[in-house]
């Protein structure tokens, strides 16, 4: 351990390693509820199915961890609200939202519909956003995570959400939705917002789950079995 003299005066001096995530500016919390309000609006004029079999009616009597592309965003809250919280007796929303100054802004979006947003991701807080998941995760919380974020590639699985199901024990539900109409932004995830009344297909995939006690090859794997199943939701003409 160096001594206080052996540092030049002018260097701060660091005391934490702890990362605090960007928080929200006024006009970020009041811009939030205009969109909040915008999507819930926008949501009641489309038209949804459900494709296959499995729905939320059939989800397990535990808390899940909900996997979507980091495109599909604009609609998660609608779904959740709409169609998984009559279904579900885990209610509770807690969603993994980037620790960034665009992070911010989303996390007010989400804390409109009554998410609880943790942040981080793996460049930042990721090691603490693990365990505060986690942890909502022991309080009955479903959480929530977009695997090819915050950053992409777009359409790839990222080893995160492989390591949050290890360690919580909660499997993994694929979802993922075809929008008939939308607009497509020129952001690294082609951001999709849907147009008033276009038609809304969503596919529930089947459960996902990581043994405690899993290798390498398998948690690979498992990451793949993912991408496939989120990708056979997910329109070519997205790619």
């Amino acid at each position: 351990m160096s001594s206080p003299l052996s540092s030049p005066p002018s260097r701060p001096k660091r005391v934490s390693g702890v990362v605090v995530p960007n928080s929200p500016s006024g006009g970020q919390r009041a811009l939030a509820w205009v969109v909040a309000n915008a999507l819930r609006l926008l949501a009641a004029t489309l038209r949804y199915r459900i494709n296959g079999g499995r729905g939320p009616a059939k989800l397990p009597d535990e808390p899940v961890i909900f996997a979507l592309w980091h495109n599909r965003l604009g609609l998660c809250m609608k779904v959740y609200e709409s169609f998984v919280r009559p279904h579900h007796p885990h209610d509770h929303l807690a969603a993994l939202i980037s620790a960034s100054k665009d992070g911010a802004f989303l996390a007010t979006i989400l804390q409109n519909f009554g998410v609880k947003p943790v942040r981080g991701s793996s460049s930042r807080r990721g090691a603490q956003a693990l365990l505060e998941l986690a942890s909502w995760a022991e309080r009955g919380y479903d959480l929530a995570v977009t695997p090819d974020g915050p950053r992409g590639p777009c359409y790839v699985v990222q080893e995160g959400v492989m390591a949050l199901a290890q360690v919580t024990g909660l499997p993994i539900v694929p979802y993922s939705c075809r929008l008939g109409w939308k607009i497509r932004l020129k952001s690294w995830d082609r951001f999709q917002i849907p147009l008033p009344f276009a038609h809304c297909e969503m596919t529930f995939g089947e459960l996902i789950r990581v043994p405690r006690r899993a290798t390498d090859s398998e948690r690979e794997h498992l990451r793949e079995q993912l991408g496939a199943a989120l990708l056979a939701g997910t329109r070519s003409t997205d790619y």
